[in-house]
């Protein structure tokens, strides 16, 4: 292979790699396993040890997990916290030992066996004995400080106990919401009409990036610790007496946990727990093996990304045979098609699957699923259910190819295909299915933040025909009698639905350009769009190269808003929701000035007369934007009370640092 070929098919590993990282930890809707993403960076990481020169910082072999949020402040690990290497096979296992032993020598070896808990990686420093901090794993070097949200999770002891605890303490643990709990939450978010979580890993993420504690104590997460990565003045010799110290101070440990004399001993713990994983009260995707003794491990050492001396076991994604009974396709909020095999129900991964997506069209011809296939279907991360390959030996004589619709399924519109996507869509703004899907969006926490109008609900209220666009919710107030004949609709949660969609019309202008649903518009685009036109009308005239003029904003946004205004329909959905009284302009005492365009913020510790998300938003109304890093492109440091790491890294920059005053007279010109 040519330098150039490698090159082309780096950029491309990266890219996909990448886009799985964002549906996985942004989207949480992932497409593929784990065992597929990983082969996707193992043959990223030989290319780019066959070809050093292509390596870049930002390549995603050079980092170790996700990007931190910028909704909590930011945390610098001790020590990284870093991912495991993986291995799918009971050989590789077994190279495992042999890597070790080519270091240590060959000996009798002691490992300890340990549930991969599928839930979120935590640190937790005690000071004294008592509980100092929580911080999410985030990029392994910073994590998000969720100190709050720890607090309230139950499990996780405020004090510890003994008289031989540390003065300075961290230890690692997994945080996980139990398949318990995880089932009545679901359950009672659709008797909400709110769409359910789609597993108990995504739920608890959700659940710790909550910035309200209360909803964090209300769910019922639990915590098992691992790990100590810091005992100052006590002397630990290995992993299983970290563990059993960790359990006498009061800390909560699995305690399927195993102490193997061997490899053998490992095999037959991976084995054992392979056949009773659904007879846990939790997920898990595999087992973590380490060597036990913390003088190897200190001898193994550490890669640039992976202890030596661990590695993870990974159960291979269990697969079910099944027969597809038809291909339904599915309309959203863009009038972009989705195809979905209907398939004799199956039980896979403990739940009855009916449904797997085919992704697009092309998908659906590269595999070449037919009607009467039979077919091996997969979750995808043990999360959404996929077709991965046809039985073509029990295919039907009289099979026929599919053949993708020409009409949109619900609104029987010609569909389209534009130039250079996979996807054909349906041209219909009015089509029902993206009506709803479009309703949905509208009513996103990040959008108009409608609580209560959940998928049943809006279904029932699109079917009934008394909601048909945006401005229709704000007539359901007129139609109170209509809304109270829907299924599950009583006075109280009518009134309540009515006062949450009455609240919406005074969110901020940014909110309701983001809410339109207008493709390639996402929050980010949205808030520059609300700052920069300052109302709907002023937007609505803009045109291509105006919108594209923007600091951040490309052609692609520009024609996308451009076209979406243009469209006779949306013009008179604009004027309804006016005379509905939906608030389209800017305040006229928000900041008109743009002085702080281009130019980079970062917070670090507690403001005294504002909160952070209020110095975001005077910042970002001002042209700037807030980061969640220090670097040499920041602008300025805004320094509160008890600021962490990004303080101590501005002054080794020499980034200029303001108190809150100075932010103040800052803001104020």
């Amino acid at each position: 292979m040519t330098r150039d070929q490698a090159e082309a098919r780096v950029r491309f590993l990266r890219e996909e790699i990448r886009r799985h990282e964002r549906l996985y930890y942004v989207l949480n809707a992932p497409e593929i396993s784990d065992e597929e993403y990983d082969r996707l960076e193992r043959e990223l990481r030989d290319f780019e040890t066959r070809f050093p020169e292509l390596v870049t910082p930002d390549s995603p072999t050079q980092r170790v997990g996700e990007t931190p949020s910028s909704e909590f402040p930011s945390f610098v690990h001790r020590t990284p916290m870093l991912s495991l290497d993986n291995t799918y096979s009971e050989d590789e296992l077994r190279d495992f030992e042999e890597r070790v032993f080519r270091i240590v020598g060959r000996r009798e070896m002691d490992y300890t066996a340990e549930l991969k808990i599928d839930g979120l990686s935590m640190a937790l420093l005690y000071e004294r004995g008592r509980l100092a901090r929580g911080v999410t794993r985030g990029d392994g070097v910073r994590g998000d400080d969720v100190t709050r949200n720890v607090r309230a999770i139950r499990a996780v002891p405020l004090v510890l106990a003994g008289n031989d605890v540390p003065g300075d303490l961290e230890v690692r643990g997994e945080v996980f919401l139990p398949r318990s709990r995880f089932a009545a939450i679901n359950e009672e978010r659709e008797e909400r009409g709110e769409e359910p979580f789609a597993n108990p890993r995504n739920a608890a993420a959700g659940t710790m990036k909550n910035l309200d504690a209360r909803v964090v104590a209300e769910r019922g997460l639990d915590v098992y610790a691992y790990q100590v990565a810091l005992a100052k003045g006590v002397t630990l010799r290995s992993q299983w007496e970290a563990l059993e110290r960790m359990r006498a101070w009061g800390l909560r440990t699995n305690p399927t946990s195993r102490l193997c004399r061997g490899l053998q001993g490992v095999l037959d713990f991976c084995s054992e727990w392979r056949d009773r994983r659904d007879s846990l009260e939790y997920e898990i995707d595999g087992v973590v093996v380490k060597v036990n003794e913390f003088a190897l491990q200190e001898e193994l050492g550490f890669t640039s990304k992976f202890p030596r001396w661990a590695i993870a076991y990974k159960y291979p994604a269990r697969q079910a045979a099944t027969v597809v009974r038809g291909i339904d396709v599915q309309v959203g909020r863009t009038g972009k098609l989705t195809p979905v095999a209907l398939l004799d129900p199956v039980v896979l991964a403990g739940s009855t699957v009916s449904r797997a997506t085919l992704h697009n069209e092309e998908e659906v011809a590269r595999k070449d699923v037919r009607e009467g296939d039979t077919v091996f279907i997969e979750k995808g991360g043990d999360v959404i259910p996929k077709v991965v390959s046809v039985v073509l030996a029990e295919r039907p004589e009289r099979a026929q190819p599919w053949t993708p619709p020409r009409a949109c399924p619900v609104c029987r519109t010609p569909v389209v295909r534009p130039d250079g996507e996979v996807e054909r869509r349906c041209p219909n703004a009015s089509c029902p299915a993206q009506v709803e899907e479009r309703l949905k969006h509208y009513a996103r926490r990040e959008a108009m933040d409608v609580e209560g109008l959940g998928d049943v609900l809006v279904h029932q209220l699109v079917e009934t025909g008394l909601v048909g666009d945006f401005a229709d919710l704000y007539r359901l107030v007129e139609r109170r009698e209509a809304l109270l004949a829907l299924e599950r609709m009583a006075d109280k949660s009518a009134d309540n639905l009515l006062a949450q969609i009455e609240a919406s019309k005074t969110r901020e202008l940014r909110r309701l350009v983001f809410g339109l649903g207008i493709r390639f518009v996402g929050e980010r685009a949205a808030m520059l769009l609300a700052r920069h036109f300052r109302s709907l009308d002023a937007l609505a005239k803009a045109g291509v190269d105006e919108i594209d003029s923007i600091y951040e904003i490309g052609p692609a946004v520009a024609h996308s808003v451009h076209h979406w205004f243009a469209q006779e329909a949306n013009g008179r959905l604009v004027e309804g929701l006016k005379a509905a009284g939906v608030r389209t302009e800017e305040d006229k005492g928000a900041a008109g000035s743009l002085a702080f365009q281009g130019q980079q913020f970062v917070l670090t510790g507690g403001l005294e007369s504002m909160t952070r998300d209020e110095a975001k938003a005077a910042i970002e109304a001002r042209g700037g934007r807030v980061t969640a890093s220090v670097s040499k492109k920041t602008a300025y440091v805004v320094v509160g009370k008890d600021p962490g790491s990004k303080h101590d890294k501005a002054k080794e920059l020499g980034v200029v640092c303001l108190d809150e005053d100075g932010f103040r007279r800052l803001l104020g010109g």
